[in-house]
């Protein structure tokens, strides 16, 4: 006797029943989890749009920022000083942070450009010392700050602030070891100085006007650099 149309009707029942099972059990899902699901897909909606709308604020910010910087350095080329100290002081308030940075470095840069040498080397001091502030600009800080107050700041204190600066991985070793030797004069040890003064001059990597100074102070002190 041949039972395969009763096996494939079987089977075919089998299967409806199974569907209309999972079907159930999907619905039954649905109303104990479904608002769960549908909160969840809304509570990602929400955060996908909240990104995009912080992304797209932030660029404005930083274009505004950019616009008043550029303004602001527009100004000093004019000669317009005072009034782009102004713009500067109120970019270092309310602008995006890289802004806020340059802005301060500039007004420091102005104050030393009118002889306020205290006031533009406590703002690159402020600087060095803000770890939030990124490392390359720190750096340069530092260096600017120690030309400023290498007359005046105590040599040996000095000396040793500039030391990572001064290790031959640093891209401002030569400007801190110029800095170093002339704190070196400051205290009365030439050897230090010829000694610092010469690793700058046989330097090819060094800047040529840092070089060419090194050479001329070695020359001074009776050591001329090795080619």
């Amino acid at each position: 006797m041949n039972t395969k149309p009763d096996d494939a009707a079987t089977e075919l029942l089998i299967k409806e029943v199974d569907e209309d099972l999972r079907q159930e059990q999907m619905q039954k899902l649905w109303q104990r989890y479904g608002s769960l699901f549908t909160g969840g897909a809304v509570a990602v909606v929400l955060a996908v749009a909240a990104w995009q709308g912080w992304n797209s604020w932030d660029l404005k910010q930083r274009q505004a920022s950019s616009l008043r910087y550029a303004e602001a350095i527009n100004l000093i080329e004019q000669g317009r000083k005072d009034e782009a100290a102004e713009s500067l002081a109120q970019i270092k308030l309310d602008g995006t942070k890289g802004y806020r940075i340059l802005a301060e470095l500039r007004i420091a840069d102005l104050k030393q450009q009118q002889g306020d040498l205290a006031g533009a080397a406590a703002l690159y001091q402020r600087l060095a010392a803000d770890s939030s502030v990124d490392k390359s600009y720190r750096d340069m800080a530092t260096i600017r700050a120690a030309y400023l107050t290498v007359d005046t700041a105590d040599a040996a204190v000095l000396d040793k602030s500039l030391e990572p600066l001064a290790v031959e991985s640093s891209a401002w070793r030569h400007s801190a070891r110029e800095i170093q030797a002339l704190a070196a004069l400051r205290r009365g040890d030439d050897a230090r100085a010829v000694d610092l003064f010469a690793k700058i001059a046989e330097d090819a990597a060094a800047p040529q006007g840092l070089r060419a100074r090194a050479a001329e102070m070695l020359a001074a002190a009776g050591r001329p650099a090795r080619s």
